[in-house]
């Protein structure tokens, strides 16, 4: 009996499968497949697919000399296996394979070709010479999970206003906090998609869901908020990722979505009618979901809370920036984050995280340092935490 014939095969990364399930499953409608060499130059030059708005073309170029020789060799009809981390993870049917512009490309997701740029050099590292479309035949079922999540809840609720918020929560503060609320208060289903992010950090997945979850389960009332894992791939990278989330956020049935002042997508461009916001340009796109702006929150030391600074009448100079990349900082080095910044509970859960074991000779010995209820009680990294902030925050000695 011959041996059956291998398919060639074509190696992916999981950023890029994970782009390959949201288009199957309609995550980045209009568009639901790969586009071929006309579609590709087409919605590059318009920006626009079968009459509505898209950014840039949705293409598969993955790099690299073996995936190149299968490309160039590949003929209408031929199946090729996909392969991630060295598991076959699904099939493609080739329709046609096209030589593309990489500096163009970039150019076009991120408006610059310049190296410098994280976002162009990952892209340009991972970017091949050659297009491939076809028909991807993959498993999708945990996008298929997350969208019938959302439809059961809003079902179960009833619930009209479908509101959306996307956050990478690293680290979870008091100004998300804020947006979350505001968002809340005029939704009556709130989806929390948390970013998913591909390169490896200490400041993993896992907890940032878990200090996400905590607020949920603890401040609000949770049955009309859903965390849903959103795959933050190199797709969401560019000047677009405002428009593109909110696609994605509308094709998973949100009818608007709550974005920060500070966003880095939000800004100003130039038209031949003058200077606009890119929410004057959003409005125009007629994508099919709502932009709600939520103004930009600090902690103000004359008025003592968490403002905006639209409503604070006092001088940058006494307000304290909620900046991630700060707070996280302090986290780095063990430092507990002012509870003005991070909830006390957070700030725990993540040391606990980042430094394992870290008082694990001295949770015994200090068992008498703290107050307790008087029995002898054991005490886990997080508690240890709890005990020193709150020693911070006593008043009347300082």
């Amino acid at each position: 009996m011959g041996s059956q014939k291998r398919n060639r095969e074509l190696y992916l990364d999981s950023e890029a499968l994970a782009t390959l399930r949201m288009c199957k499953e309609g995550i980045l409608s209009p568009v639901t497949r790969l586009m071929n060499k006309q579609e590709a130059e087409q919605v590059d030059a318009t920006s626009a697919y079968q009459g509505k708005y898209f950014p840039f073309s949705f293409i598969l170029a993955p790099s690299g000399r073996r995936n190149e020789e299968v490309l160039k060799s590949a003929k209408k009809n031929d199946i090729l296996d996909i392969i991630v981390n060295d598991e076959k993870c699904g099939e493609l049917v080739v329709d046609e394979v096209f030589l593309i512009d990489r500096e163009k490309r970039v150019e076009k997701i991120f408006s610059t070709t310049d190296p410098s740029n994280p976002g162009v050099a990952d892209t340009l590292r991972r970017l091949g010479n050659y297009a491939i479309s076809g028909e991807t035949r993959i498993n999708s079922d945990e996008v298929k999970k997350y969208k019938r999540e959302i439809q059961e809840q809003k079902e179960l609720l009833g619930a009209k206003k479908i509101s959306a918020v996307m956050l990478s929560a690293k680290p979870f503060h008091r100004a998300h906090e804020r947006m979350i609320r505001i968002a809340l208060d005029k939704s009556d289903l709130l989806v929390l998609f948390l970013l998913k992010p591909y390169k490896h950090d200490s400041f993993t997945y896992d907890i940032r869901y878990k200090t996400l979850k905590y607020f949920i389960d603890n401040f609000l009332p949770k049955n009309r908020v859903i965390i849903i894992p959103f795959e933050n791939t190199y797709l969401f990278a560019g000047l677009d990722n405002i428009i593109l989330d909110s696609i994605a956020a509308k094709n998973y049935g949100c009818n608007s979505i709550s974005i920060g002042q500070s966003h880095q997508g939000i800004g100003m461009y130039y038209d031949k009618n003058g200077t606009k916001s890119i929410i004057d340009y959003f409005k125009e796109l007629d994508i099919g979901i709502t932009m709600n702006v939520v103004n930009e929150f600090v902690y103000c030391n004359e008025c003592k809370t968490l403002v905006s600074t639209r409503s604070c009448p006092h001088g940058r100079h006494h307000h304290i920036s909620y900046n991630s990349e700060l707070i996280y900082e302090l986290l780095k080095v063990g430092v507990l984050p002012p509870a003005v910044l991070v909830r006390k509970e957070l700030s725990a859960i993540i040391l606990s995280h980042l430094f394992p074991n870290r008082f694990e000779d001295l949770t015994g010995k200090f068992t008498n340092f703290f107050p307790g209820t008087g029995l002898i009680e054991e005490m886990n990294e997080e508690q240890f935490y709890m005990q020193i902030m709150s020693l911070h925050q006593t008043v009347s000695l300082t």
